[in-house]
């Protein structure tokens, strides 16, 4: 009898530590050790310093458009390093009936809204503003990808010219996310403003390359216009909440000057 106690015991024992670790070890646990970084180039062959921007999304992050360039200290834009398909070409995952109606599928569409930062930071160039891509003008596929599905990690080359100070800007949006301030119904009259709801947010941060400073971390500088009339970024945040969870951390790694 002692024996079989013994061995009911050992059992036991052999059970509660094999639930303890596939608790440990469950699928979604499993799942997010296992999950890697996407990974992104961009650029290819410019010999200006290279730049790895590492991409960690937070609990809100649901397939956004996003675009990173580099201007001058003083706001002049630079270069455009990667920027998300459907914004590249013009074509969106909901292509465009008529303002404000879409049919669902991939299609064409004008829309303002999404990045609306980057696409007059881009018109300083081009001269025309905002610069929106088309499927007749899309961005070169050297500098856009698809959109990330969850982490991911961005190696590109800048131009040669590029100033020893500059700054790194993202700005980052994710369609239809409604919150108590930036409801369906806010601006009833702008079809704009229904592809976005929640402004595109812009992060930055200021780079120095004669510093020893290798690793720099993109904070958010504000948003942009709620249906992309103008360029301007405006700084007052207090009315976001779920669009300050797409990202978690932003962190620019210079891996070569």
């Amino acid at each position: 009898m002692k024996l079989i106690f013994n061995l009911s015991l050992a059992v036991i024992l052999s059970l509660i530590l094999t639930t303890a670790a596939f608790i440990r070890c469950s699928p979604d646990r499993l799942s997010k050790i296992a999950e890697k970084p996407e990974l992104f180039r961009s650029n290819i062959g410019a010999t200006g310093p290279e730049l790895t921007i590492e991409f960690r999304k937070g609990f809100a992050y649901n397939h956004p458009s996003i675009a990173v360039w580099l201007e001058t200290m003083d706001g002049q834009f630079i270069q455009t390093l990667f920027v998300t398909k459907y914004v590249a070409t013009g074509i969106f995952g909901h292509g465009e009936l008529a303002p404000g109606k879409w049919k669902a599928e991939p299609g064409p569409a004008v829309r303002p809204a999404t990045l609306p930062y980057w696409l007059h930071k881009r018109g300083q160039k081009t001269g025309i503003v905002p610069d929106l891509p088309s499927p007749k003008n899309p961005v070169p596929d050297a500098i856009s990808g698809a959109t990330p599905v969850a982490d991911f990690i961005l190696k590109t080359n800048s131009s040669p010219e590029i100033p020893l100070k500059f700054r790194l800007l993202l700005e980052i949006n994710q369609t239809w996310d409604a919150n108590h301030y930036w409801t369906n119904n806010k601006f009833p009259d702008d079809p704009d403003y229904f592809t976005s709801l929640q402004p595109a947010l812009v992060y930055a941060v200021t780079i120095d390359l004669e510093s020893d400073i290798t690793e720099y971390f993109l904070n958010p500088a504000g948003h942009s216009h709620y249906s992309g009339k103008d360029g301007n970024l405006y700084t007052d945040l207090s009315t976001f909440t779920t669009a300050l969870n797409i990202a978690d951390q932003i962190i620019v790694h210079i891996t070569n000057r």
